[in-house]
């Protein structure tokens, strides 16, 4: 069985819907996913379309923004959701009547929240489903985070989901974030919550308070102008204005 359906129109849709099912297929598998083009063998292709639409776990409402007044192919003076056996219709009614989750699938900013009074009756109900927006710039970041969502919301897709990490809203995904400690010795290892100074297993001195330092570098007097002690050669150092040697200082 197709877990998830995506209906569009050939002409706005087919780019987006397309991506559907190369994301959404790497993510959960290719027989998760129903679309015509690659689903529908030889035979009786309106029977498959009606099942797949009323088997379907998800069905995917994609539109754009000409979606609600494409003209109908075979009479263009008329709306094609007015054809009573317009497909993109005849697909969503299934879906409506068997109770599939449908997600209104938005085709870039542009595209308004349906109005009701605008859709036929038997599809009215879909202006009340909770759309997402995508962007063809960002088209599989956005349809990565659909599968977050589908994932905690349908059972049998994240009982088939092969572990793709989450995009976070709010910044890069964890498994986005990379640290190095090739040949790191100490360092700040597991901490959460509010820490302040934390080392481990730090080598070499340390000094954090009052007083002298032992085992390392002595500082003598205010701490600006010298450094002495065992420093193997010694340190020369001076901080605050320097006249340039010549011309303006960049």
């Amino acid at each position: 069985m197709h877990e998830i359906f995506v209906n569009y129109r050939t002409k706005g849709g087919k780019e987006v819907a397309y991506s559907c099912d190369r994301v959404l297929s790497a993510r959960f598998g290719p027989e998760s996913v129903f679309l015509a083009r690659k689903s529908i063998e030889p035979g009786n292709y309106i029977d498959l379309l009606v099942r797949a639409a009323r088997r379907s776990h998800v069905l995917l409402a994609l539109i754009d923004e000409q979606w609600i007044d494409a003209p109908d192919r075979d009479r263009p003076s008329m709306r094609a959701l007015d054809n009573p056996q317009d497909w993109v219709r005849r697909e969503i009614e299934e879906a409506l009547a068997f109770g599939v989750l449908i997600v209104p699938l938005f085709i870039g900013r542009r595209v308004e929240q349906l109005d009701p009074r605008r859709l036929p009756r038997s599809i009215a109900e879909l202006a009340e489903y909770q759309y997402t927006r995508v962007e063809l710039h960002s088209l599989d970041a956005d349809l990565t985070r659909l599968g977050d969502r589908l994932v905690r919301r349908v059972p049998a897709l994240a009982a088939l989901d092969r572990g793709v990490a989450p995009v976070d809203e709010s910044g890069p995904a964890e498994s986005d974030l990379t640290v190095r400690n090739d040949n790191q010795s100490g360092g700040i290892g597991q901490v959460s919550g509010t820490v302040g100074t934390y080392v481990h297993d730090a080598r070499g001195p340390l000094h954090t308070g009052s007083g002298g330092q032992f085992n390392g570098p002595q500082v003598n007097g205010d701490g600006t102008n010298a450094i002495s002690g065992d420093n193997h050669g010694g340190i020369r150092q001076g901080f605050g204005t320097r006249t340039p040697r010549g011309g303006e200082e960049r």
